[in-house]
């Protein structure tokens, strides 16, 4: 009998793109697809693969008879109720940050460690931060052939990293920019949008419209940012590697969707810029796009709603050995989130 698939979160920015992936495939190996959400949500009708579906109410009942469970909710409600789909003989595939850095819950990236979602003491599967997962495809390919060593990585992270709430705040700071002699002069942007009414509180720490904000997620000891410690620790686990030298720096831009990030990645084994090409070449979920004298490099303008990871800029290290330089587009709300959780889930379905 085919399985039976929930969508714990249905009705947010990642279950809703969820749901758009599973409407866009050709065939899945779903008996059943159940929406649980919240009660507020709850009693809504959502259309999947053709047909009117009903949102459920997050309650230990809605994982009856469920095979997989799939969670977008913040992480006290993964916290929670991912241990309650497990003992109603789910498997819980997480996207929350809840249970990334426990080392009984595998943190999977099916085209870099896909056997590692079979071990799973607590039945829960973990999705990485989409930082990471923005360049895990990438780094994964690379560090089979040629023995990731250190790693320093500059995040460039779109607004919806922050949620709805920091599209939201995107949009009505660039409303309120949008046709004024801004951002000559220091403290310009602010003044404009405390003049148009716009709240003080806000999901990021600087004004963001016509401007870099150099931090991402808390503060963390030694005036690290949590994001960049996600960076750190996820790729460590991710890869297999505990010792792996990382530093990385995360950069909130006025970008809606698609993290960038710029990598300077150092092997074991010697490497060079056209054999790094031939290695992404041949990755089925990697796009290459890296003619500089074309103009052809990736942006997160031209990479959103993309299910791939796009590489280009790709350079040999001026100064330093058997290192690359390049530069990595993933949109962070699908294969940040959406579909590598549901890539880790129809793995799981398959006989």
């Amino acid at each position: 009998m085919a399985p039976t698939l929930a969508i714990v979160g249905a009705t947010g920015a990642v279950g809703t793109v969820m749901i758009d992936i599973i409407n866009a495939r050709p065939q899945v190996p779903w008996g059943e697809i159940r929406l649980v959400a919240s009660a507020r949500s709850a009693g809504k009708k959502i259309t999947v693969r053709g047909e009117e579906r009903t949102v459920v109410e997050l309650a230990p009942e809605a994982f009856d008879g469920v095979d997989i469970a799939m969670f977008d909710v913040p992480d006290e409600i993964s916290q929670r109720w991912a241990p309650v789909a497990v003992e109603h003989g789910a498997v819980a595939v997480d996207n929350s940050g809840a249970f990334r850095m426990d080392p009984e819950v595998p943190l999977v990236v099916p085209e870099v460690n896909a056997a590692g979602a079979s071990v799973r003491p607590k039945g829960i599967i973990s999705n990485p931060n989409c930082t990471t997962l923005s360049m895990m495809a990438a780094l994964g390919a690379l560090h089979h052939e040629f023995g990731l060593t250190e790693l320093v990585v500059a995040s460039y992270q779109a607004a919806s990293g922050a949620g709805q709430e920091g599209v939201d705040r995107l949009y009505a700071e660039l409303a309120a920019v949008a046709g004024k002699d801004v951002g000559v002069r220091g403290g310009d942007v602010a003044e404009a949008l405390a003049a148009a009414g716009l709240p003080a509180d806000s999901p990021f720490p600087a004004p963001l419209a016509l401007n870099v904000v150099p931090w991402a997620g808390s503060l963390k000891e030694d005036g690290w940012a949590s994001e960049e410690l996600k960076v750190r620790n996820e790729s460590r686990k991710i890869l297999g590697i505990p010792d792996l030298k990382v530093s990385a720096t995360c950069v909130r831009v006025p970008v809606v969707t698609t993290h960038a990030l710029a990598v300077h990645a150092a092997f074991s084994q010697p490497v060079t810029a056209e054999a790094a090409r031939t290695v992404f070449d041949a990755q089925p979920s990697i796009v290459l796009q890296d003619d500089p004298a074309a103009g052809q490099w990736p942006t997160p303008a031209g990479v959103v709603g993309a299910d791939a990871t796009y590489v280009g800029r790709i350079r040999q290290a001026l100064d330093f050995p058997d290192t690359l330089d390049f530069f990595v587009c993933g949109d962070n709300l699908r294969k940040g989130a959406a579909l590598n959780t549901y890539e880790i889930a129809e793995a799981l379905a398959r006989p």
